[in-house]
């Protein structure tokens, strides 16, 4: 258990990083893993406040965790409720009160709030103390509530939240507001993006730019510690590949509404015009100046190279179209890129993007059923799929489903 000067120099190093973080998904998981870390705490859930509801918007559990295969996740289901004095977190985002509880199950008569035993119940956990603290922006607007359960003692039993917990969380969570506040702003700008794509293509919305990115990153990160890679690194990628996934259409912007809209299939002229969303896509990016940039010209430029070869639009000068001198043929062709030549981030959205355009409903086709797609995709690796990056993909199904769940076509964006 860690000591006050411990617990200081920890929240001083959280709050550091979480300032790094520009990813809105990225940021809650590390906001809530840190918090944890600070207080030695089991458990906590991210409430964020939309209009007058709290979304529960992201949760961990140690014990539940532990109780999975090593590397998997729990999965959440995603609800919302009023911002009233009926439940705890409700209190604190109506009142901006911070609570303390030493037993969730044993409250004063007094109190409005209720604590709902029902997900206990259901996975067989006992929350015991509870820590909730209203999280407030620069402004000094309440954006949502940070909710910390189950302190643990030297012997890992659930104990009392001390008043110096209290102080370091409150500190904490303002620092996290400005930074979540940072990031919705930063979402924002990118769905504003794909609207304008969405303007010219249908297709092209926020739930699926939200569920290609949300995929690629759980895809990424099986992958990443399939390979060994270091968990720093690792959680850095994450952050810079969610908001990249997300613009992988963006070319699409400058392809004709005659072919981007025709209902039925491109003629081989029109084909060819179509691919050219790659790398016109990728002039966004000319010039890089930050990591994000570079990403996001490998997911633009590379997300319909396949494994074997055989995808496009392979190695192009993105101003002129035509051929990359450096990777010439010898008859003057555009190279083909294939296996390794394919960046990470390329080969991870082109994975994510085919399963959810074919699980997908659209105006020109059904969805293919689950299983289908898998047996499809199965083919497909080591053809069109990177073998390995499928094979974290197979591992992370479960996480994907509930992905797929969470940004329905039906919740626009």
């Amino acid at each position: 258990m860690l000591d006050s000067e411990q617990k200081l120099q920890k929240f001083v190093d959280v709050s550091l990083k979480i300032a790094e973080i520009n990813d809105l998904d990225v940021l809650l998981e590390m906001i809530l893993t840190y918090a944890r870390e600070c207080v030695n705490a089991d458990s906590g859930t991210i409430y964020i406040k939309k209009g007058n509801d709290l979304h529960f918007t992201y949760a961990q559990n140690e014990t539940l965790r532990k109780r999975l295969k090593p590397g998997n996740k729990l999965i959440y289901t995603s609800f919302s409720m009023p911002i009233n004095r009926s439940s705890i977190s409700g209190y604190v985002a109506d009142t901006g009160e911070i609570l303390n509880l030493p037993d969730v199950y044993v409250l004063p008569d007094d109190v409005p709030y209720k604590f709902n035993s029902s997900y206990d119940q259901k996975v067989g956990y006992r929350s015991t103390s509870m820590l909730s603290v209203p999280m407030h922006t620069s402004r000094n607007e309440i954006i949502g509530v940070l909710q910390i359960i189950n302190a643990l003692d030297d012997d890992n039993n659930a104990t009392q939240f001390t008043d110096e917990d209290v102080k370091l969380i409150r500190l904490y969570a303002n620092n996290a507001a400005i930074a979540l506040e940072r990031a919705q702003m930063t979402r924002t700008l990118l769905l504003r993006m794909i609207s304008m794509a969405e303007l010219r293509d249908p297709k092209e919305t926020g739930p699926h730019v939200n569920r290609v990115a949300a995929y690629s990153i759980e895809i990424y990160e099986r992958w990443a510690k399939n390979k060994g890679m270091p968990t720093d690194e690792v959680n850095h990628q994450r952050d810079i590949l969610r908001m990249a996934a997300m613009l992988h259409d963006v070319g699409k912007v400058a392809i004709s509404d005659t072919i981007l809209k025709k209902p039925g299939r491109f003629t081989p002229e029109e084909y060819e015009i179509m691919k050219t969303h790659t790398y016109q896509g990728a002039k966004l990016f000319a010039n890089p100046s930050s990591a994000f940039d570079e990403a996001a010209i490998n997911v633009v430029m590379n997300h319909h190279e396949n494994w074997d070869g055989s995808g496009y639009p392979g190695y192009v000068d993105i101003y002129s179209g035509g051929p990359d001198i450096d990777h010439q043929t010898d008859d003057g062709n555009i190279g083909k890129k294939c296996y390794e030549e394919i960046p990470i981030f390329g080969r991870v959205v082109a994975l994510a993007d085919v399963f959810d355009a074919m699980i997908s409903r659209r105006c020109y086709k059904d969805p293919i059923a689950e299983t289908e797609v898998l047996d499809i995709m199965k083919t497909d690796s080591g053809k069109k799929f990177d073998p390995e990056m499928f094979e974290a993909f197979v591992e992370v199904i479960d996480n994907i489903r509930a992905i797929s769940d969470k940004y329905t076509d039906e919740e626009g964006h």
